[in-house]
């Protein structure tokens, strides 16, 4: 949610007043690295996030909206987009552009075990919500894109250090795919960290950002969430009390397969160089593109690094 495209407060209330809002003041969000937000803040002292999307089409950008939807309605707690004119995609400074009501709460900065609980909860509702939801995605963000993406990355960004470690997990990875392929596919939140999550005490209020929705394996959902939640950093091992309790939790509503259990340390790990490959790639997109100042937030490869190489030594769950 960095601040990509500057808004005057002029321009926010011409674009919110179609959907018959009054908008009195307007705050840029930082935190995240997609895409432009800010809060709207409305006469009648109601608030709404405005997301101006850097790198979707209108289509592509529409395409959430019906699952939001669908989560809504089987109890995910998600902000769906305000419609006019039946439509919630619109366009602003010739992007594409969505107003939704903003979901009070904060992100956890430091896990406890009943927001572990509820968030397994939760993405195990959106996986049974979503597995057989019929929708076309624009985009393609599995394992083959972003093994496209490190493979540049190695060649272009990567010391020796770097590149070892990227085959090796990458070896790994492979061999246990192989011996173990009962691993469910559907659509996946790709991004569930604590930063796109609202909570109110130990009660979840809302998951944010569903702009890499994917259609890939669970288990690198649960991967992904798992090394955040179960994290408390700044160290990077796990605190295998609040696995056990995610899986236990997850496991309530959505039952793992054998093969997925077998395969959930090399998926942490894995998870975890996606995003050091995601890191690594924002980064040299950014100094690419000339983004630069205080507004545009940039993520530390580092720390995901590190996760990794910890992933692979611990072999823990």
């Amino acid at each position: 949610m960095s601040v990509y495209t500057q808004l005057s407060l002029a321009q926010a209330q011409q674009f919110a007043t179609a959907y018959g809002l009054e908008v009195i003041a307007l705050n840029p969000i930082q935190g995240g690295i997609q895409n432009t937000n800010y809060f709207l803040v409305c006469a009648d002292q109601k608030q709404y996030v405005l997301t101006i999307f850097e790198n979707e089409t209108a289509q592509s950008a529409g395409e959430l909206v019906p699952v939001l939807q669908q989560l809504q309605q089987h109890g995910v707690p998600v902000a769906t987009p305000l419609l006019y004119q039946q439509q919630a995609i619109h366009t602003l400074l010739n992007k594409p552009a969505q107003i939704a009501p903003r979901v009070w709460g904060e992100h956890p900065m430091q896990t406890s075990l009943a927001q572990v609980i509820e968030i397994a909860k939760a993405q195990a509702k959106l996986h049974t919500a979503l597995q057989h939801f019929k929708m076309i995605r624009s985009h393609d963000r599995g394992h083959a894109y972003w093994t496209n993406i490190g493979q540049i990355l190695k060649t272009a960004e990567m010391n020796a250090d770097d590149q070892q470690l990227f085959d090796q997990v990458y070896a790994k990875f492979e061999h246990l795919q192989t011996q173990h392929p009962d691993r469910p596919k559907g659509w996946i939140h790709s991004d569930l960290f604590r930063d796109n999550t609202l909570f109110q005490g130990d009660q979840l209020t809302g998951i944010l950002d569903f702009f890499e929705l994917n259609h890939d394996e669970l288990l690198f959902d649960i991967a992904i969430t798992i090394n955040d939640f179960c994290t408390q950093y700044p160290d990077v091992t796990l605190n295998t009390q609040y696995v056990q309790a995610f899986l236990q939790a997850y496991q309530d509503v959505r039952p793992l397969t054998a093969d997925e259990k077998a395969c959930l340390n090399i998926y942490l790990a894995m998870a975890a160089c996606r995003f050091w490959l995601l890191r690594l790639n924002v980064a040299r997109l950014n100094r690419l593109e000339g983004r630069t100042g205080a507004d545009v937030f940039v993520k530390d490869p580092a720390v995901m690094r590190a996760m990794l190489v910890d992933r692979l030594n611990a072999g823990m769950i």
